[in-house]
């Protein structure tokens, strides 16, 4: 596999969406036979589950990024998990998650994702995400958001005008009335749940509207959703107003909100 220019030059030809996407495409090829098949987790050390679709989807995705951009480092979930969390943050790195929603995946749940982004400057500069079981992929960058069926053709997505009756996305472990009481609070008088990064694909596709959370995830849990909702109009803020930034001690986010328009 030939080298690419930079990344950064790559985003600004219009040619990173098309690579990264395909990229997660194949990973998401890697993970489907594992998905209602039986398989059986490990457990980390911080207690999450992790499986053979993990590590062997996030190893394909390493090798591709590093065959195609040798110079940028990577911070990947199942390798920070067995090897520890970098301690500073470069300019350039990629964030992945090559299996976000594990725990639904191995209950044979349909809403698992794999996740990568592109952060510069402690910003999502380019993200995508790739629903295997739905068979789709979200993409956004400096050109916008787009949506297209899994090896398709892209279709531009945008946020809605919030609606006099706003929904709100949960993660699935919420209990229902922490989960009332946190739609209430955001203007939203219905509210669903929903797994993985998803949450941020929903709004950025107009389906719903604001996605609060109030405990910690990892970033790459939410980089590359963040830049395709950012990408769509939207916008993912921490508890001091400003937007989410990545390279944080420990890759950790802390409470955040997500906002169509």
């Amino acid at each position: 596999m030939t080298a690419l220019p930079s990344p950064l030059d790559a985003l600004h030809a219009g040619t990173l969406i098309d690579a990264l996407a395909e990229i997660a495409e194949d990973a998401a090829a890697v993970i489907r036979p594992y998905w209602r098949s039986g398989v059986v987790a490990d457990a980390k050390a911080d207690d999450s589950p992790v499986t053979r679709a993990d590590r062997e989807a996030e190893a394909l995705i390493l090798e591709r990024l590093t065959a195609l951009w040798p110079g940028v480092p990577a911070v990947a979930e199942e390798q920070s998990e067995a090897q520890g969390r970098p301690e500073t943050a470069p300019e350039l790195f990629w964030l992945v998650d090559p299996l976000d929603g594990t725990r639904g995946f191995v209950r044979g749940d349909e809403q698992f994702t794999v996740n990568i982004a592109l952060i510069h400057g402690r910003r999502p500069a380019a993200g995508v995400v790739t629903a295997p079981a739905l068979d789709l992929t979200w993409a956004g960058g400096p050109k916008g958001a787009v949506r297209r069926p899994i090896g398709g053709a892209w279709e531009p997505i945008r946020v809605r005008r919030r609606p006099a009756v706003a929904l709100a996305l949960m993660s699935r472990g919420v209990k229902p009335e922490d989960a009332a009481a946190l739609a209430d609070l955001h203007g939203c008088a219905e509210w669903r749940g929903e797994d993985s990064s998803l949450k941020f694909c929903r709004i950025a596709e107009g389906d719903c509207d604001v996605y609060p959370r109030t405990g910690p995830t990892s970033e790459w849990d939410t980089a590359a959703g963040q830049a395709v909702l950012e990408a769509a109009g939207g916008r993912v803020l921490g508890p001091d107003g400003a937007a989410l930034a990545y390279g944080k001690p420990g890759f950790m986010n802390g409470a955040f909100v997500a906002y169509g328009a």
